[in-house]
This record gives C-alpha cells, structure tokens and sequence, in this order.
C-alpha cells in the first residue's frame, strides 16, 4: 500500500486511491493499489455537493479514502472521470444513475424471446453511449434456443448494427458457443455488462469467469420476463486481465440531459444524412428539405431506428418543455 499520510485534519488519515469495486446500498467497497480492499462509506453532505445522480460515487471510480476518527474508512473525493454511462433512475423520475465510470467498452446483452429486448432499449443504449463516448457493442444470448425464424432476425439485427459501426454478437451461455471469442475482446478492458431481466447476465458471467458463481434466475412463464438476480453494481475480475462490471437489471432505459438538437448526433446513421438537411436545427420529423426522412422511406435507415430516435426526441423535448415531435408518416 501506499505510503500512509496524516491529512490536514489531524483526526483523519490518508489511506491512498482506489477504484470503487462495488456498492453494497449502504456503503462501496474498494481496492487500494495494493490489492486490499475496504469497506467504505460517504459522508453525507457528499452527496450534495452539485452531484445530480441518485449515486455520488459509481463502481469505476478512482477515489481517495481516509480514517477517520472513528476508524471507519470514507470515501472523500472523486478523481476526475474518463468516462462514464448514465441513465434515468426511473421512468418518473428527473434524477439520473450512473451506471459505471472509466469503462474501455459496455456491451448490452440482450435476447431475441424469453424475454425479447426491445430495438428501442438497444438504441437508447447505443445512442446513451454514444453520447457519454464510450464505445459499445451487442451481446445475443440463447442462440441455442433459436429457432430458424429467430436465426433469420438474428441474422437481420448482426447485419443492422454492424453496418452502423457496432459488433454483434452470437452466443450461448448454456451451451458455451461464442464464449471463446467473447473472451478475447474483453483481454485487458474493463467492460460494462447491461441488459433487461432474464436475459442470461448472471449465466454469460459464470462462463466468461469461473467460480464467479453468481446465481440465475427463472423466466415466468406468464410474462416472459426476468427476475432480478444481481443486486449492487459490482466489478469482476476477469482471468486473462481486465474486468467485468455487472450491473442490476433494467426493465427500461430513460435518456436523461440530451438537448432535442443533439440527439441526432448519437444515431450515426441519422447523423450521416442528417448533414444533407437543408437547415442545420432540422429535427427530422417533416421540416422542408430533411434529408433523413426520405432515407428512411428508401430503407437507407432502419425504420426502427428512426422510431427509437423519435421516442428519445420526444422525451429529450418533454425535458426542455418543447412540443413534442411525432412520426411525420
């Protein structure tokens, strides 16, 4: 460990930096560079200090922790972050959650039935990364389950998002195919892992590292959704180096803090002919000379993603108390 150091206040002790490797609720657990790892806490006029997030401190950080008088350990100061993924903390609510910070790749693991991932949660998910510059790709699970029906959408989705710049890919959990090659783009990078319910997480994480033991949940049989078996946002240790960070699952992604002008920006392939529109604000929902929409009536953009766009646009207007943009066709 570091060199420990007397801080100004004499009734605290400098213990060094770390990164947050989990949150447990009521306090965050972290690793020294020295590979111990503490149980800290906050104090409480931290969460006040201009912070706009339901959680002040997000698995990734690099923090500074002290001791205080009391001997607990406490969390006192954020290192600036690299980067980071954000969502709304609810579909009610103006407050956000960050998901995780200084992250090298988040990948969304989603399912094609039992349950099926919305095209919307996976474009709220590319667009949100997109706009916080952190790089991300596709996880299919259950491939094993598919049916040719399935291996054709599959197959519809892989040639979609990697024709706009994002990897797709097939795998299994239950079965291990696509696991090896899964293994080697996440070799020395910290990667988020998000997903909706019952998608096969917490099983993709039992393949990818073994003896994380992390315990599944059943699919109901009546809606066709997931339970929720992780509980606190936690990193993991990968065995070839780098790291996994598993998060709760979500049942729905909210864009929070998008400008409506901007959110073309996060939709590459809106954006590339976004720069053909006739005036710079156009919106893309019937303004005169919109580039956009008849790229989408000629299927140069994927109607589901002008859809996904469209909800975001809406939300990000609702947010800035403009009038809300509807499907021009």
């Amino acid at each position: 460990m570091s060199k420990k150091k007397q801080s100004k206040d004499a009734s605290t002790e400098i213990l060094g930096e770390g990164r947050v490797i989990k949150n447990t609720g009521s306090s965050y657990i972290v690793r020294l560079s020295s590979g111990e790892q503490l149980p800290c806490r906050i104090k409480g006029n931290f969460r006040i200090k201009g912070i706009r997030t339901t959680n002040p401190v997000a698995v990734g950080d690099i923090v500074t922790v002290v001791k205080a008088a009391d001997d607990a350990d406490y969390i006192t100061a954020i290192s600036p972050r690299r980067n980071y993924i954000i969502r709304r903390a609810s579909n009610l609510s103006k407050e956000s959650h960050i998901l995780a910070s200084n992250i090298d790749l988040a990948i969304l693991v989603a399912s094609l039935k039992d349950p099926e991932t919305p095209l919307t949660f996976i474009d709220r998910f590319l667009a949100t990364a997109e706009a916080y510059s952190v790089k991300a790709a596709i996880v299919l699970n259950k491939e094993d389950t598919w049916d040719e029906l399935d291996k054709e959408l599959a197959e519809a989705l892989h040639n979609l998002y990697s024709s706009i710049g994002y990897p797709l890919y097939f795998v299994s959990a239950a079965t291990g195919k696509g696991i090896p090659e899964l293994k080697n783009i996440l070799i020395d990078k910290i990667t988020l892992l998000a997903g909706n319910s019952g998608v096969g997480k917490s099983s993709l994480i039992n393949s990818l590292v073994p003896g994380a033991n992390l315990r599944t949940g059943e699919i109901s049989d009546i809606h066709h959704t997931g339970t929720h078996t992780t509980t606190f946002s936690e990193m993991i240790d990968l065995p070839g180096g780098g790291a996994l960070i598993d998060i709760p699952g979500v049942r729905g992604f909210g864009t929070i803090d998008f400008a409506p002008e901007e959110v073309g920006h996060f939709f590459p392939d809106i954006f590339h002919f976004a720069r053909d529109c006739r005036y710079s604000d156009c919106k893309h929902t019937g303004e005169p000379g919109c580039a956009v929409i008849p790229a989408v009536e000629e299927h140069y953009i994927a109607e589901s993603r002008y859809n996904s766009y469209l909800s975001i646009l809406e939300e990000a207007s609702e947010e800035a108390g403009a009038d809300k943009y509807r499907k021009p066709f």
